[in-house]
């Protein structure tokens, strides 16, 4: 009987992290509905939510520290969301926002920390990378409410219709890939300069990752 070596047991632990973080990620953007239906949703929706990246950091980050502030966050993310629901207010919806920020600020630095200090190109190095695109895009969603929040009205819909958290994902997502439907339109200067920063760190993220993961690839030894 033989026993699988223990580099290869990590790495298969260590894609299925990130593929299960991957696919919690896309579930998440796609069941932010279930926020608003009232009910068990927001619960259930929140739970989730909080522990994403919590699980996520566990499963990639050893270090203590990054393991207890990611858990502080998602606790915290976990308490704004579900008072948000129940009891909403001016001073919840900041909250949330504030407590978002946070929390995909963390998971952006474990995620750097893992895809850029990679000495050599495998799967879930690729899948992490495409993850931290993700949160990234996420996280500029809570940004430009949190600048709606502070002046409203920053955010303009030319169908006329109300900008909510929906709505700020959406065009976040269609801002960080440069689409730019131009159906939202920023309109305050904290809101444009924001935009315009995520559309420039979209296509520089794309650039460094390819230009890295080439490199990394190029340097492997030749058996």
């Amino acid at each position: 009987m033989t026993t699988e070596p223990d580099g290869n047991r990590q790495s298969k632990q260590a894609l299925t992290a990130n593929v299960l973080l991957l696919v919690a990620i896309l579930l998440h953007n796609l069941t932010y509905p279930l926020s608003t239906i009232g009910g068990i949703g927001p619960l259930v929706f929140y739970l989730f939510y909080a522990s994403i990246f919590v699980a996520g950091t566990w499963a990639l980050e050893k270090g203590r520290g990054w393991r207890l502030a990611v858990s502080v966050a998602g606790l915290s993310v976990f308490v704004a969301g579900l008072l948000n629901s129940y009891r909403p207010g001016p001073i919840a919806a900041l909250d949330v926002y504030l407590t978002s920020i946070v929390y995909h600020g963390l998971m952006i630095a474990v995620l750097i920390r893992y895809t850029f200090t990679a000495r050599i190109v495998v799967t879930d190095v690729v899948l992490a990378a495409t993850s931290l695109y993700l949160v990234i895009g996420s996280c500029f969603a809570a940004v430009f409410a949190l600048i709606d929040w502070l002046q409203p009205g920053s955010f303009v819909a030319s169908s006329g219709a109300q900008i909510g958290w929906q709505q700020l994902v959406y065009y976040s997502f269609v801002t960080l890939t440069t689409v730019g439907y131009g159906d939202i339109t920023p309109v305050g200067f904290y809101a444009q300069s924001f935009a315009a920063f995520e559309a420039v760190l979209g296509v520089l993220y794309t650039v460094i990752l390819l230009s890295r993961l080439v490199g990394l690839h190029a340097s492997r030894p030749t058996e």
